[in-house]
């Protein structure tokens, strides 16, 4: 491959600078939550998440000069630029929050969580021929990100409870 600003551009480095972006945006994403949310949820639970996220993007970060890849800053302004345009979505207000933004910003979570958990399978498969890769630590992230997306589908599904009822199909 060829350099670009100096900068060495492997498929693993764009791989994990894309997830880095989608870690930045699900940072923004988490705090938001927790302060709009957190008395809904109670007992510090999306404080906690948010605290859990941020600490698994800073791991991202340590991985990512472990095995030499810069950070990008072009995908880290598409990822922030991204998760403040969603706030823009229609979802029936336009100044306020909507009932749905609760719901909306949980399922968002969770596919955020989700795609977290893809990427650090990818890095334990590599664990496997990488040396550089911790793979008892990529166990615990992976282990840590299922906890996540269950206590965010136990959010979720209450959320979408209490705006349309207990069907979920509103």
């Amino acid at each position: 491959m060829g350099t670009r600003s100096g900068m060495s551009r492997t498929l693993l480095g764009i791989y994990l600078n894309d997830h880095l972006a989608g870690a930045m945006a699900g940072v923004d994403l988490a705090r938001r939550l927790a302060r709009n949310e957190g008395e809904w949820a109670g007992n510090g639970k999306l404080e906690r998440l948010a605290e859990e996220i941020e600490q698994d993007r800073a791991t991202l970060l340590e991985i990512m000069a472990a095995l030499g890849e810069p950070v990008r800053r072009v995908e880290m302004l598409a990822g922030w630029a991204a998760e403040k345009a969603a706030r823009f979505k229609l979802n029936g207000r336009i100044v306020t929050r909507s009932p749905l933004s609760r719901l909306m910003e949980f399922e968002a979570m969770r596919l955020g969580v989700e795609g977290k958990v893809a990427g650090w399978r990818t890095l334990r498969a590599r664990a496997a021929v990488d040396p550089r890769l911790d793979a008892a630590k990529l166990d615990e992230l992976i282990t840590n990100g299922r906890s996540q997306i269950t206590r965010l589908e136990r959010l979720r599904a209450r959320a979408a409870a209490e705006l349309f009822g207990a069907g979920e199909d509103g």
